[in-house]
């Protein structure tokens, strides 16, 4: 999350700071329950979505990621302590940036597609997770039916529920066309040239707006939608195939 984008802004953070606050002082038992459960998938989905990008960038030519020791799925190399504890109180956060170097793409791929590839992997490997976990869950819920009765297995439903609602949204929210998000370096990538230069060009006022929409809560009601019908379209797909449906 936030791909080669470093957020070096103080009030920001102060902001942000303000707002983990906050959220600790209305917290009950049952939401501190939730947190607990919640962490899981936010390491998870981290780890998996920065590790995309690297993986993408090295097979696209790029060492810069596999030198750096981002080639891993070690949650310690992908995650930024103060980003995941943002993404789990203040619902925005980010994981260690992976650094890319273009000019050691491959030469039979453009830099603009290269770019976009890149982006685009993060995203998709969370979907890719949310997808696989849910298979897992009816897969569970067909052949062991009675598991997610006992103790144990309330327990992990829970965590798979948390998990594929985790990645879901950070695949969506990733995908906005804003800077620092994903979803902007791949939409540039895929504008004629002008187009691209403006965006370029006014990349700090598009930010603002993006700190803007998402502190006045404005973002929330734009994406929450879109992940509650793909979380919907999910689960009913995949109950479709197990014959739930």
């Amino acid at each position: 999350m936030f791909n080669n984008f470093y957020l070096d802004n103080r009030i920001l953070y102060v902001l942000l700071a303000v707002l983990v606050i906050m959220s600790l002082m209305g917290m009950t038992q049952d939401s501190l329950l939730g947190i607990v459960l919640t962490l899981p998938g936010v390491i998870i989905a981290i780890t998996f979505h920065e590790y995309a990008h690297a993986f993408m960038a090295d097979r696209l030519g790029d060492s810069t990621p596999r030198m750096q020791g981002r080639l891993t799925l070690n949650p310690m190399k992908h995650l930024d302590p103060f980003g995941i504890i943002l993404l789990v109180f203040a619902h925005i956060g980010w994981g260690k940036p992976v650094q890319i170097n273009p000019r050691n793409f491959n030469s039979n791929v453009t830099l603009a597609k290269a770019e976009a590839l890149v982006s685009l992997a993060g995203p998709v490997m969370n979907f890719i997770i949310a997808i696989v976990l849910t298979i897992v869950y009816f897969f569970i819920q067909r052949f062991a039916p009675t598991f997610f009765l006992t103790q144990i297995g309330i327990i992990v439903y829970l965590l798979l529920s948390s998990t594929i609602a985790v990645n879901i949204g950070l695949g969506v929210f990733n995908l906005i066309p804003l800077p620092p998000l994903d979803g902007s370096k791949i939409f540039k990538n895929i504008l004629p040239y002008k187009a691209r230069y403006w965006l370029e060009s006014n990349e700090r006022i598009l930010y603002i707006i993006f700190l803007v929409l998402w502190i006045t809560g404005l973002l929330g009601y734009i994406v929450s939608p879109v992940i509650d019908g793909i979380s919907s379209g999910l689960y009913w797909i995949i109950a479709k195939i197990f014959g739930f449906i």
